[in-house]
This record gives C-alpha cells, structure tokens and sequence, in this order.
C-alpha cells in the first residue's frame, strides 16, 4: 500500500516504501516497484517547472499510453507492464485515476478545496495506488478495495500534515476549506493560513479524520491473512506513528520535521513483516 506522494523522493517516505515491500516474494515486489516507478513519472510531470500546458500535455501522454496498452495497441515504453497487468489483473481506471489525480495538481495549485474536492483527490493520488496495490497482495475484492479506501486516504491525508510547509513552499495548501473556517481562518493563501494562531485547530479535525481511516484499516486488515496484508500494515504503522509525532508536536509555528526513529521502524518491521 502506498500513495504518489510515498513515492516521490523529497519526502521522507521512500525507506518506509522500500522496507514494506522488499519483504514480499519477488513477482509481487517486482510488480509494485513497476507501479512505483509509473507513480514516480507521473508526479515528477505534474511537479515539474514546465508551464502547465506542457504538464498537461505529457500527462496525457501517459493516459493514451494506458489506453493503448489495454486496447491491444502500441505502447513500446510499457512492453514491461503488460505482463504485471495480466498477473494481478490490474484495472486501466486504476492507472487513469493516478493520472487524474496528477492533472488536478498540474492544472493548479491546490488552496484550501471543499471536502469532496480534497476526497477526490485522496482517492486518486492514493486509494487509487492502494487499489493497484491490493490486486499485487492478493486481497479480495471487497476487502482490498475497502483497504484501499481506508489505508490510502489515512496515508494522504498525513502526507498533508506532515507537508504543509513544504506544500506551502510550492504555493499548495490541502487543509480543507470546511475546517479552516470552522477554525476562524478566512484567507486561503498558504503563508497565512500557516502564520494563523488558529491553525492547531484547523488541523485537529484532519488529524481524527486520518486517525478514523487507519482504524477502518486495521480492522480490514485482522479480518485477512496476516501474509496478504504484511506490507500494507508495515505502512500503516509507520505513518500512524508519524501521525502520532505530528500531533504530539503540535501545529504552531516553528513545525520541527517528525521522523520515525530507525529503532521504530525496525520495531515495526520484525514485528510484522515475518508470519
């Protein structure tokens, strides 16, 4: 289990995504090292410095690749992907939604969306790679798509408090428009609503939100064979307890980086990674 944002380099995430999937059989590591790098180059597009247009354009490259390659059409820099596809039955609406989700974030920068626009593109930029993902572990389908739901929107959305420096930075805010009001913050623009006494508050919500999702997730995941679900709970693990730093922490001004001591992590690993 993993989201876009797992597997962009200028976040902490890459050796969490690493440790949770080395440990699976080589066929299944093979294929979500190949998801790993369509999410890589895809968000290295949308994240790109090229006027949107471009971005736009070569994002919809890859969306006509997809198709092709389900069609039964040329598509020669996805030779390797046909083969994972058929393995693990991957659904082309799955990679659409990935590319979908990059579109929102290379048509503009995201500021304060309502709750349903913030939804959207939590299922697009994570439970959509969960939904790849859960095909790969072997999960059935309603439970792996419920796992997908949950576990994917719990990793975005700590992402998204994790990240709201450096989202801010690149002129991005994904706090939700709903609880910035609820907290007395009118403006959308990053620098004050990140500068607002009020912001703890604003992040409380998301925070209990996220906490809702790893529950739903969990429970999912007790209900499965310990062996299909090892990766995705040495995911959630770990980002649960990043959430737990970030609360603990706090939300005021100075936001020193939280990170998952290597002890933690190693913790978490031999604890579920060997069933």
């Amino acid at each position: 289990m993993s989201t876009v944002e797992d597997t962009n380099q200028k976040s902490a995430s890459p050796s969490s995504f690493y440790s949770a999937m080395r440990i699976l059989p080589r066929e299944q590591r093979e294929a979500m090292f190949l998801i790993y790098s369509f999410c890589r180059k895809v968000d290295d597009i949308a994240d790109s410095d090229l006027p949107r247009d471009q971005r736009r354009n070569g994002l919809d490259v890859w969306r006509a690749d997809i198709n092709a390659l389900y069609d039964g059409g040329r598509a020669p820099k996805l030779a390797d992907y046909l083969p994972v596809i058929k393995r693990f039955g991957l659904r082309r609406d799955d990679f659409l939604a990935i590319i979908d989700g990059m579109a929102m974030d290379a048509a503009e920068d995201i500021r304060a969306p309502d709750l349903a626009k913030l939804d959207l593109y939590c299922d697009r930029v994570a439970s959509a790679v969960g939904r790849l993902s859960v095909k790969v572990f072997g999960l059935n389908d309603v439970d792996g798509i419920a796992l997908a739901h949950h576990l994917g929107r719990a990793l975005q959305l700590t992402n998204i408090l994790r990240d709201l420096d450096e989202d801010a930075g690149l002129g991005r805010l994904y706090l939700p428009k709903e609880f910035l009001v609820q907290a007395g913050i009118t403006s959308s623009e990053p620098a004050a609503v990140l500068a607002s006494p009020a912001l703890p508050k604003a992040c409380k919500p998301l925070v209990e939100r996220a906490r809702s999702h790893y529950a739903e997730a969990e429970a999912i995941m007790r209900r499965n064979p310990r062996k299909l679900v090892k990766a995705p709970r040495i995911m959630g693990k770990v980002y649960g307890r990043i959430l737990d730093l970030l609360a603990d922490r706090g939300f005021t001004a100075p936001r020193n980086e939280v990170r998952v001591s290597t002890p933690a992590k190693l913790g978490i690993l031999l604890r579920y990674a060997f069933v």
